[in-house]
């Protein structure tokens, strides 16, 4: 699909695109910056190959998309506290992001996106996830979508951080948002809970809640609804927060794998 000097390669069915054609070093034309924004809504998740980012270009890239959120669990970098370094090594005893999550959905307002930039990658593993919750929702029954549409859940990180930095006296987010949401850009509907964050639907009794939403967590990990991206060093990721969820690959230990992200504020969930 070219369009505004691009190419675009779809990498399934339902989720994913290669974007060739764009140099994201160099200031984007409103043009292209419509195309890949429309790449976005269409594909949920775009990903670019041989970008040699500085932080500058980086956030540049990102403040076309709106405004920069803010991690309320990690510190940005001291310098540039829009950009939180992505890293695990030798010396880890965990990395970020492995388990099914939507990035900040415990926020207020969750991002509308995040933007990983990978520098340096181990010469294999370390491979990334997405699903479709557009995807996801799509296949449940119609009995399904009837009993979830109604249902609010409470997304919570505090369990989370306090377990990372049991020193720190700092109480982290806690909302509520709905089960269902609807995509404030394409108007569709999505599936938006998550294992990481999501600890109980409004409402049910504890029974209930936690076996609907084992079912959903299990529901969100089939592969016919997900794009598996195999990074390659200066590869850079873009997704729709709103409508996927992703998983980060442990299986390089004790290599290395370094990057960077840009967060992009949302707006609340509905």
């Amino acid at each position: 699909m070219p369009e505004a000097g691009i190419e675009v390669r779809p990498m399934t069915r339902r989720i994913g695109a290669e974007i060739f054609g764009v140099d994201l070093n160099e200031p984007l034309g409103e043009t292209v910056q419509a195309a890949l924004h429309d790449a976005l809504m269409q594909y949920q998740v775009i990903f670019f190959r041989n970008q040699h980012l500085t932080h500058e270009s980086h956030k540049r890239f990102g403040s076309y998309f709106g405004e920069f959120a803010y991690h309320s669990g990690v510190s940005g970098l001291e310098d540039n506290p829009e950009i939180v370094r992505i890293h695990a090594d030798e010396n880890s005893t965990f990395v970020a992001g492995e388990d099914w999550h939507s990035d900040l959905s415990e926020d207020a307002e969750p991002p509308m996106g995040s933007i990983l930039y990978m520098h340096t990658l181990p010469a294999d593993g370390g491979d990334t996830l997405w699903s479709s919750m557009y995807a996801a929702y799509d296949a449940l029954s119609d009995a399904m979508k009837a009993f979830l549409d109604p249902l609010q859940a409470v997304h919570d990180s505090n369990h989370i951080y306090r377990e990372l930095f049991p020193d720190v006296e700092k109480k982290y987010p806690r909302n509520i948002h709905p089960v269902i949401r609807t995509h404030p850009v394409t108007k569709r509907k999505c599936l938006f809970v998550n294992a990481s964050k999501t600890t109980k639907i409004e409402g049910l009794p504890k029974p209930e809640s936690d076996a609907i939403l084992r079912f959903l967590f299990d529901h969100v990990k089939n592969p016919n609804f997900q794009v598996r991206f195999r990074w390659q060093p200066h590869s850079v990721a873009f997704w729709d927060n709103r409508c996927t969820q992703h998983f980060a690959t442990w299986d390089y230990f004790p290599d290395t794998r370094s990057g960077y992200r840009v967060t992009i504020a949302g707006d609340k969930p509905y």
